[in-house]
């Protein structure tokens, strides 16, 4: 009988260049902390404090690209997170810094954009793409930037704007119908400041992770109005679970009011000390550091806190509706966002990492010889697929509450990873595209794809 294959191989991204991160040494992928791995559909985007390296593992897509990003040295700036952003035929890749800065980047190598987000580092990239027009068929995303103590969020209609201008604007340089820029770089940050909005998620202290995770109901005592309001949910040391209402209206909250007024006005001072002690002559050419943005208002909802229990790692699963959390106990716990209540919990999964994918569970579908029917969104089901490095396993568990439908053993230094929601995709676009999760073995650079059937 033959064995049972849970896995497709793609394709290798071994080559020479994976040595500027320590490749070559067994576990460097998964060792090492520094090393940021972000997946899309032909290539791997990997990074290290101060380099990004894409690699291609297709014959249709084989190439490489090297990106050094201008960091600064005095303050020890480096690569915190990447991730890959992508409209319809647009292709990016955005890098948040240790310093608060969010870097986009060409898939030539060129800055596209640079903006300060928030003043600390910048511990996650998260986009998602949801419906906004049930009608039209149109759809909107957003990509939030998380850092210890505040979470910000960019309209993806924005990002996509700014892009075509971008690459317009390069395309017409480039056949000489408009004089050139002195840059790339310099056209990248030419470009005005993306709007935002930020939120303070530290009300429980510093954050690890957070994630917004859709729209939601405005409170019952206040006047009801068009502004929207999106519930986040934050992990951290502090409180394993936190989740708050945001809301849309600037108007400045307490600590945002200390920021926009204390804040500067105690660097004003501090400069203006210094300057009368050392008398200095010259005049700096620098442009003046950008002020943090006012926070939006942020309610509490709930908070969970279990010491010594903290959170760890956060999934969203494509619509929101699903977190799954694991924390320094070893255990995984399935959020109901809407509810905020746990409704599963597993044990003994120590440094484990989870990610959502949709398994083919009709079994008419699946054992079907027929080449031309195409699996629509209601033959998959929602599944997690939960990475234990310790036990050196992937396991599959069906959602909410359903049965372990598969063990695959996985090699030890091996990293699962999933492409980021692309935005502009039609809801209605045929063949149905499902969520699917991939693996990456570090040791050997061999990529492979989890099957999403049952019978192989």
């Amino acid at each position: 009988m033959a064995r049972r294959s849970y896995k497709t191989e793609l394709g290798c991204i071994a080559c020479e260049d994976l040595s500027l991160l320590g490749a070559g040494k067994e576990g460097w992928l998964v060792d090492n902390p520094n090393i940021l791995c972000a997946i899309d559909t032909h290539s791997v985007a990997l990074a290290n404090r101060s380099t990004i390296l894409v690699l291609g593992w297709s014959d249709s897509d084989g190439s490489r690209l090297k990106i050094r990003p201008e960091l600064s040295p005095i303050e020890a700036e480096y690569v915190s997170a990447i991730e890959w952003l992508v409209f319809d035929e647009i292709r990016v890749i955005v890098a948040g810094t240790s310093c608060g800065y969010m870097l986009i980047y060409s898939l030539r190598g060129d800055l596209i954009h640079k903006q300060m987000v928030y003043p600390g580092r910048v511990i996650k990239l998260r986009i998602h793409g949801t419906k906004k027009d049930l009608i039209q068929d149109t759809l909107s995303g957003e990509l939030c930037v998380v850092t210890p103590g505040a979470i910000a969020r960019f309209d993806g209609s924005d990002i996509q704007n700014m892009l075509l201008k971008w690459f317009e604007e390069t395309h017409a340089h480039f056949w000489g119908l408009k004089p050139k820029r002195q840059g790339s770089e310099d056209f990248g940050n030419s470009h005005e400041k993306l709007p935002y909005q930020l939120w303070n998620v530290s009300k429980y202290g510093n954050c690890a992770d957070a994630a917004i995770t859709g729209i939601m109901p405005p409170p019952l005592i206040e006047v009801q109005s068009s502004q929207r309001y999106y519930c986040a949910v934050a992990i951290g040391d502090d409180a394993v679970i936190s989740a708050f209402r945001l809301s849309e209206d600037k108007s400045r909250s307490l600590v945002g009011t200390i920021l926009s007024k204390v804040v500067p006005a105690t660097f004003s001072t501090i400069s203006s000390l210094s300057k009368m002690i050392w008398r200095s002559e010259q005049t700096s050419p620098k442009k003046p550091d950008q002020k943090p943005q006012s926070f939006a208002r942020a309610a509490p909802l709930t908070c969970l806190k279990d010491h010594p229990r903290k959170g760890e790692k956060l999934t969203l699963s494509p619509s929101g509706t699903l977190a799954a959390i694991t924390d320094s106990l070893g255990r995984i716990l399935l959020l109901d966002t809407k509810a905020l209540v746990v409704v599963r919990l597993w044990k003994g999964y120590r440094d484990a990492s989870c990610l959502f994918m949709e398994m083919l569970v009709n079994k008419d579908i699946a054992s079907s010889s027929s080449k031309y029917y195409e699996p629509s969104k209601s033959d998959y089901c929602l599944c997690l697929a939960i990475h234990a490095p310790r036990k050196g396993i992937i396991e599959i568990w069906q959602m909410r509450t359903g049965p372990r439908l598969r063990t695959i053993p996985c090699a030890k230094g091996s990293k699962m990873l999933q492409p980021s929601h692309p935005f502009g995709a039609s809801m209605s676009s045929s063949p149905y595209v499902p969520l699917e999760v991939f693996l990456l073995n570090g040791d050997s650079g061999q990529i492979s794809v989890l099957n999403r059937t049952l019978d192989t």
